[in-house]
């Protein structure tokens, strides 16, 4: 059969089925095409618009393509109802290569603007691999919103999690609201449902833990069970050894205030830095370089001083050091060099690819108290902490993990500032189970409202056993103050009490460095931490079996960047702090 018979034939078998299509031809680049495209990226809309239709009249081999032109520009002019207008002159089966794309994005647009999401949501089931970056991230802002439009929140809010990898500035920003407010319109209970159902890495879980704090809630930790230690020994492919996922930073920036409120804690964090540096035995011939910069006393400061690090052509970051300036320096996007934030986000913010968040955090504390408190059989518990934001974290924490391992917070009471007679808040909290065989309390406060607590919760006849977060320990020995808190068990970075193997005694560098005493010695141990996690950074953030053997704990990281610590258990025994059998068992029982 002739090759023209057979064309014929295919458009007379076309034309049965719904016309013989043509597609539009590529448009020429003339004068007036170049004059409306100018309109179109000054802005100038309904002129572009207008111009798009005159060369739709004036060329007719590229007429859809010109009136889809049309309809984009005054969609930009918000003006939709003229875009459907002149988008439904427009056959979508002539258009060619990405047209047609765009005319199914822009045709979704405006049956969202006529309230049809369904119809929408059909119109969007691209697939993403046809489709230009742009046009990925329109269809997914326009899925978001059709399916936030169908009720489907959690979907809605998937999709956006999804977008947020491909945002910066203020549309990353403006997205990230769409999430947590998309989320924070739903019930808690619904929220922790759903969070509990995923997994540990599952994109979504850190935008429902944010939902959830702007309610006052929280959702259970997904705490890491490690079982092996980095640095391992192994041979190269020669005689030469070297260590598993080691990577040794040439020029590391050490981020922290030189003045203000956190200067004494600076101080301590930076000590401790350095004294593992001195005392890195596992470090090349020639160690890296370490420079201290200021960030000053605001948020913006520590951006910019991380900035200044960049410059000088720092390849590692450590700090800065408060919440607000780890959020703020998070939500810049991806970061040109990587980041060991020494405190968590407080807007939520997982770091960026590469970077790490690593803090001291009493969310932590609160949760292992509860999987102790469990694993131990106990069922009801009351809550007794401070008024403070870290105490009421670590409360919120360890109602949310107690409950979501099958336990009960039956009585909370708050010690305010100043407070000495606790009589009340310990009928109020402890209540009718104060000697019952499944029950305890949890405590979450300073030294001395703890020092006054323990007394009066025996002189009230409550029997059961007390845990509580690190706060109720000084950090240095007095057992003349500290008697009163026998018997009282609390989690804390196992440095303090000589339960990290590897480590300097605490006593060896306390005759040399004062900022390791007292209430810096967390901080000190949390400097020492930062400096050993360095070169383990990519491989702890891929390697979630792997842990390293910290001052402050058994240190891991999620899928999201942040580390964790498995913290050592101590007991109150004749006024002395004493581990219990050195760290939490890995799964979780009670030794």
């Amino acid at each position: 059969m002739p090759v023209n018979s057979r064309g014929v034939l295919l458009c007379l078998l076309l034309s049965l089925l719904g016309g013989c299509a043509t597609l539009d031809t590529a448009p020429s680049q003339t004068p007036q095409v170049g004059a409306a495209d100018a309109l179109y990226q000054r802005g100038e809309f309904r002129a572009a618009a207008d111009a798009y239709l005159q060369l739709a009249k004036t060329d007719s081999s590229a007429r859809g393509h010109y009136r889809l032109r049309a309809a984009e520009a005054l969609r930009e002019e918000g003006d939709l109802a003229a875009a459907a207008e002149t988008l439904s002159d427009v056959r979508r089966k002539r258009l060619a290569g990405e047209d047609a794309y765009r005319f199914d994005l822009l045709s979704a647009e405006i049956a969202l603007n006529r309230q049809q999401p369904d119809e929408a949501l059909a119109l969007l089931a691209l697939p993403d691999s046809a489709l230009p970056p742009a046009l990925v991230l329109r269809r997914l802002e326009l899925t978001a919103r059709a399916q936030q439009a169908t009720g489907d929140r959690f979907a809605a809010a998937r999709t956006r999690a999804v977008l947020d990898r491909s945002l910066s500035g203020p549309d990353r920003e403006s997205n990230r609201r769409e999430i947590v407010d998309t989320l924070a319109a739903l019930d808690a209970a619904a929220l922790k449902q759903r969070g509990s159902e995923l997994p540990p890495n599952d994109l979504l879980r850190p935008w429902i833990e944010r939902a959830l704090r702007k309610q006052g809630q929280a959702l259970p930790l997904a705490l890491q069970r490690p079982s092996r230690p980095v640095g391992t020994l192994q041979q190269d492919g020669s005689d030469r050894w070297s260590r598993e996922g080691y990577s040794a930073a040439r020029k590391v920036a050490l981020l922290l205030p030189a003045s203000g409120a956190l200067k004494n804690a600076a101080a301590a964090i930076r000590d401790g830095f350095f004294a593992a540096w001195f005392n890195d035995t596992n470090a090349p011939p020639e160690r890296g370089e370490v420079k201290i910069y200021d960030s000053g006393q605001s948020s913006e400061d520590a951006v910019a001083a991380y900035r200044r690090a960049v410059e000088d052509g720092a390849d590692r970051v450590v700090g800065p050091l408060t919440r607000e300036a780890v959020g703020l320096l998070f939500e810049q996007g991806d970061l040109r060099v990587p980041v060991l934030a020494l405190n968590q986000a407080d807007n939520g913010a997982t770091p960026p690819p590469g970077s790490i968040a690593f803090g001291l955090l009493p969310d932590t504390e609160g949760a292992q108290a509860a999987e102790r408190m469990a694993s131990a059989g106990i069922r009801e518990a009351a809550v007794i902490a401070a008024t403070d934001d870290w105490a009421e974290r670590a409360a919120l924490a360890f109602r949310a993990q107690f409950e979501s391992l099958g336990g009960a917070v039956v009585g909370e009471a708050r010690v305010k500032e100043g407070e000495v007679n606790y009589s009340g808040l310990i009928r109020e909290s402890v209540g009718s189970f104060a000697t019952a065989s499944n029950a305890a309390v949890f405590v979450s406060m300073r030294p001395q409202q703890a020092r006054l607590l323990m007394p009066q919760l025996k002189l009230a006849g409550v029997s059961i056993p007390v845990m509580a977060t690190s706060h109720v320990y000084s950090g240095t020995l007095n057992p003349g103050l500290d008697r009163d808190l026998d018997g009282l068990e609390f989690c804390d970075a196992p440095w303090l009490f000589d339960a990290s193997a590897g480590l300097p005694p605490r006593d060896q560098v306390l005759r040399g460095i004062e900022s390791a005493r007292g209430a810096g010695a967390r901080l000190f141990a949390l400097g020492f931490d930062a400096y050993s996690l360095l070169p383990y950074m990519d491989w702890l953030g891929t390697h979630p079996d792997s842990y390293l053997p910290g001052a402050t704990g058994q240190l891991a990281s999620d899928s999201f960047g942040r580390v964790h610590r498995l913290l050592t258990w101590v007991r109150f025994e004749n006024g002395v702090a004493r581990p219990v059998s050195g760290l939490t068992l890995s799964d979780g029982r009670m030794p």
